[in-house]
C-alpha cells in the first residue's frame, strides 16, 4: 500500500451560519462536526494528519489538540487552494498521497474513504476527486466528467454561468493527490475570480496543464458527503446523524416507540430491552442500562444509568449515576456529583444536587436535597429540604441508615443524624441528632378562639 496522509481545512467562519462561533465547532448530535471527521480520518491509519486552522483557531486547537495531529494556521484565509498551501512544510520529502477534505462533512464514513483510497490506487492515479450527483446542486461546485471519468474541470456555482449550473455532478471537497504533484500545483494556483480567492477546485486545470489525467470516484451515498454551509444544513445533518444512531440502537435491541423525536448524541450507549417513549433527549456520553423504561419528556445528559431503571415524564438527569431497580420522577430533577444507590425511589418534584442517597432509601415528593449523605433505607418525608448553603459556604447534611424524616422538615447543614433516628414533621434540625433518637423542634401548638366570628355570622344572617 502507498503512503497517505491527510490534510482537513478547518479555517473558515462560515459565514452562510450567520454565528459567532467557528463552523467546524457546531454540534452534530451532541459533538462538534469536525470531530466526526477526524474520527474517519483516523480510522484509515494515516501517517500524517494536518488539520488548517484559522478563525477562532484557539478554539478549535483546544478542543481536539492531539500529538497524532499537526495543526497548521491559514491567516489570512484566502481560499481552500491557499489553505492547503500552508500545509507543505509539514509534507516536504513526504513522497506518498493527500487525503483533502473538509471538516464541515461529519456524516463521511470510513468505509466511503477506504474506497476511495482504493479506486486512486487501482488507477494508478495522480490526482482524484470524489464526487456524487445531487438533483438540486445549488450552492456546490460543479464537475464536468467525460465518458472515460476524466475530470474536465470544476466551476464554483458563483464562478458558473446557466449551462454549467444544469450539470448535477457535484464536487465534494474530497481529493486525493500526489504529494509532489500536488505542491507543486498549488504554486501556479491564480485568484482572478470573483472572491479573489485561490480554489483547490484549479487544481483541475493545472494538472491538464502539467499533462496529469484527473479522475473521478463516483459516489452514490449523495447524504453522507453532504457539507454543513448554513442552519438549514446543520438541521438535515443532525437529521440523519439521529437517524444513523436511531437505527443503530434499534438493532442492538432498543424499543423506541416513536423514532423520530428520540435525540440521542453519537457516544450514548443503551442497552437491550429497554424502552424509550416521545420526546427524549440523551446527549454526552450517557450510558443506559438493560430493561429501562424512559416516559415522554426526560432529558438525560453524561449519565451512567443501571439496569431495570424506571424514569417517569419530565425527569432531568445530569452527569449523574444511577444503580439499577431505581424510580425516578416525574418532573425529578437530578444534579451533578449526584449518586443513586440500587432500590431507592426519586419521586415527583425531587431535586438532588451533589448527594449521595443509599440503597433502599426514598424521597417520593417535593424534596430538596443537596450536599447531603442519605444512608440505606432512609425515607425523607415530602418538603424536606436541606438548608445547605450559609450565603458564603456549602455544608454538608448527613442522615445515617434507616432514618425516619417527617414532613416538611429543614436540616439547617452542616448537620448530622444518627442512625435509626425519627425526625418529627415540622421540625427544623439545627443541631446533631443521636443515633436512635426522636427529634423535634417545633413550637407548642396553641389554639385561639376567633371572638369576632358569631358577629359576622349575624351580619350576614340579617342581609
Amino acid at each position: 500500500m502507498e503512503r497517505y496522509g491527510a490534510v482537513i481545512l478547518a479555517a473558515g467562519k462560515g459565514t452562510r451560519m450567520k454565528s459567532n462561533y467557528c463552523k467546524v465547532l457546531h454540534a452534530v448530535a451532541g459533538r462538534p462536526m469536525l470531530g466526526y471527521v477526524l474520527d474517519a480520518v483516523r480510522n484509515l491509519r494515516l501517517e500524517k494528519i494536518c488539520v488548517v486552522v484559522g478563525h477562532q483557531a484557539d478554539d478549535v486547537v483546544h478542543r481536539f489538540d492531539s500529538s497524532d495531529l499537526n495543526f497548521v494556521i491559514q491567516e489570512p484565509q484566502m481560499g481552500t487552494g491557499h489553505a492547503v498551501k500552508q500545509c507543505s512544510k509539514l509534507f516536504q520529502g513526504f513522497s506518498g498521497h493527500v487525503l483533502i477534505m473538509c471538516g464541515d462533512t461529519p456524516l463521511v464514513t470510513p468505509q466511503l474513504l477506504s474506497d476511495f483510497i482504493s479506486f486512486h490506487e487501482s488507477r494508478s492515479s495522480k490526482l482524484t476527486v470524489l464526487t456524487t450527483r445531487l438533483e438540486n446542486p445549488f450552492g456546490y461546485g460543479r464537475v464536468d466528467v467525460d465518458d472515460h471519468g476524466i475530470v474536465l474541470r470544476i466551476v464554483e456555482e458563483r464562478d458558473s454561468d446557466q449551462i454549467e449550473k444544469l450539470i448535477k455532478e457535484i464536487n465534494t471537497g474530497i481529493y486525493l493527490v500526489q504529494s509532489q504533484l500536488l505542491f507543486d500545483l498549488l504554486e501556479n494556483l491564480k485568484n482572478d475570480n470573483d472572491q479573489n480567492e485561490y480554489y483547490l477546485t484549479d487544481l483541475i486545470s493545472e494538472a491538464h496543464g502539467a499533462n496529469v489525467r484527473p479522475l473521478a470516484f463516483h459516489t452514490e451515498q449523495d447524504t453522507v458527503v453532504v457539507g454543513v454551509n448554513s442552519r438549514n444544513d446543520l438541521a438535515k445533518v443532525n437529521s440523519l446523524m439521529w437517524n444513523s444512531i436511531r437505527n443503530r440502537l434499534m438493532s442492538e435491541g432498543v424499543t423506541l416507540l416513536d423514532p423520530g423525536t428520540f435525540y440521542p448524541d453519537g457516544d450514548v450507549t443503551i442497552g437491550f430491552d429497554t424502552t424509550i417513549c416521545p420526546n427524549v433527549m440523551i446527549s454526552g456520553s450517557s450510558s443506559i442500562g438493560e430493561e429501562c423504561y424512559i416516559e415522554p419528556g426526560c432529558v438525560i445528559n453524561d449519565s451512567t444509568i443501571g439496569n431495570r431503571v424506571r424514569i417517569l415524564s419530565g425527569s432531568k438527569l445530569d452527569k449523574v449515576e444511577v444503580d439499577s431497580d431505581v424510580f425516578i420522577g416525574p418532573m425529578a430533577h437530578l444534579r451533578p456529583e449526584t449518586k443513586i444507590g440500587r432500590r431507592v425511589k426519586i419521586g415527583n418534584f425531587v431535586e438532588i444536587k451533589k448527594s449521595i442517597v443509599g440503597v433502599g432509601s426514598k424521597a417520593s415528593h417535593l424534596t430538596y436535597l443537596g450536599d447531603s449523605q442519605i444512608g440505606e433505607n432512609v425515607n425523607i418525608g415530602c418538603g424536606t429540604i436541606t438548608c445547605n448553603y450559609d450565603g458564603k459556604t456549602k455544608h454538608p447534611t448527613i442522615i445515617e441508615d434507616r432514618c425516619f424524616v417527617g414532613s416538611d422538615v429543614q436540616f439547617v447543614a452542616p448537620v448530622r443524624v444518627g442512625s435509626g433516628s425519627v425526625i418529627g414533621a415540622g421540625s427544623t434540625i439545627t443541631k446533631d441528632v443521636p443515633k436512635n433518637s426522636l427529634a423535634v423542634a417545633r413550637s407548642k401548638q396553641k389554639v385561639f378562639p376567633l371572638r369576632f366570628g358569631q358577629g359576622l355570622a349575624t351580619k350576614n344572617e340579617d342581609r
